[in-house]
């Protein structure tokens, strides 16, 4: 087997979930999508191998591209939330590429339809640079630039950046935060699926009241709880302050999109919240900002789908070559 022999090994890696998939023909969507829960598995060739043997008929991949949570070295990556670490090269497959997972996110953009994106207000994503963003285990943020011959990804840790505060609640929540052992506040650490479970309780402190010790799944899910509400609310409007951040420092004129695992679980919420005017609401840059088009990506495993487009842009130009 040579490299670029179909089938090809995709992946998302992530702090919690590593999600894989095969792709069998050019230009398709990936097939035998299998979830696995990271915990299961000491290392990442080990998930690899399960995979492979429990859903995908033990076939032996001639390429693979995998996304990963956290920063990538050439061939060496380290997840952030995990502690699987190590070379992509023992894999054994010919040829296997990383990506952070919001690079692979990134290159999944101009392969989504209609039905994969929720529209959150603005006009239409252009061709211009787009940027993409989202919470998860942790909050990852990526960027595609157009190019000659397509798009080229721009992975980063944006996630890491200070956390946007805009009014006194928001201020309160972050100096409990820091009471409770953050003395550095970041974007990820409130807006996430942990964040989550922070805010609520940082939220209960602000308002003197007691409260439950609930997981993320549960705080979105209770719709009759007050406090519930206000941790979603408030996870909103800091995301929209972010992502309107995140827009100004990339020149994001073409789109912002927002992924990760949290947002999919709340799309009428997210709609119905003060995202846009939290993302609009620059006193110096609102009507650049007003221009901008945003929206949530409902696609099942869009990070697959750019893994995948990774893989098809580069065996085509080894195929040229």
């Amino acid at each position: 087997m040579s490299a670029f022999d179909l089938p090809w090994l995709v992946a998302d890696i992530g702090g919690t979930n590593a999600r894989f998939g095969l792709v069998t023909s050019l230009d398709e969507r990936p097939s035998n999508v299998a979830v696995l829960a990271g915990a299961d598995y000491d290392t990442l060739p080990e998930a690899v191998a399960a995979y492979l043997a429990q859903h995908a008929g033990g076939v032996r991949p001639g390429a693979a591209c995998l996304a990963l949570a956290g920063p990538i070295d050439g061939d060496r990556y380290r997840l952030t939330n995990s502690a699987w670490a190590g070379s992509v090269r023992d894999l054994g497959i010919p040829y296997a590429r990383l990506l952070n997972d919001f690079e692979a996110l990134a290159v999944s953009l101009p392969h989504l339809d209609g039905d994969d994106l929720v529209s959150l207000g603005g006009p239409a994503p252009g061709h211009g640079v787009k940027a993409v963003l989202g919470p998860g285990t942790g909050l990852g943020v990526g960027g595609l630039v157009p190019a000659e011959h397509g798009w080229t990804p721009i992975p980063g840790e944006g996630g890491h950046v200070t956390v946007p505060v805009v009014d006194a609640r928001e201020l309160e929540i972050v100096r409990v935060l820091q009471a409770r052992g953050l003395p550095h506040v970041v974007a990820e650490h409130v807006l996430s699926g942990p964040g989550l479970v922070r805010l609520h309780r940082a939220l209960a402190e602000v308002n003197g009241v007691s409260a439950p010790e609930l997981s993320a799944a549960d705080i979105v899910a209770r719709l009759d709880d007050s406090l519930c509400a206000e941790t979603v609310e408030v996870f909103c409007g800091m995301l929209g302050s972010f992502s309107g951040n995140v827009a100004l420092t990339l020149g994001a004129r073409g789109g912002v999109y927002l992924g990760g695992g949290v947002l999919p679980r709340i799309v009428e919420r997210v709609c119905a919240s003060d995202f846009r005017a939290r993302f609009t609401a620059n006193p110096d840059m609102s009507a650049y900002l007003e221009g901008i088009g945003t929206a949530l990506i409902v696609a099942p495993q869009p990070a697959l789908t750019g893994a995948a487009a990774w893989l098809s842009q580069h065996a085509r130009r080894e195929l040229v070559s």
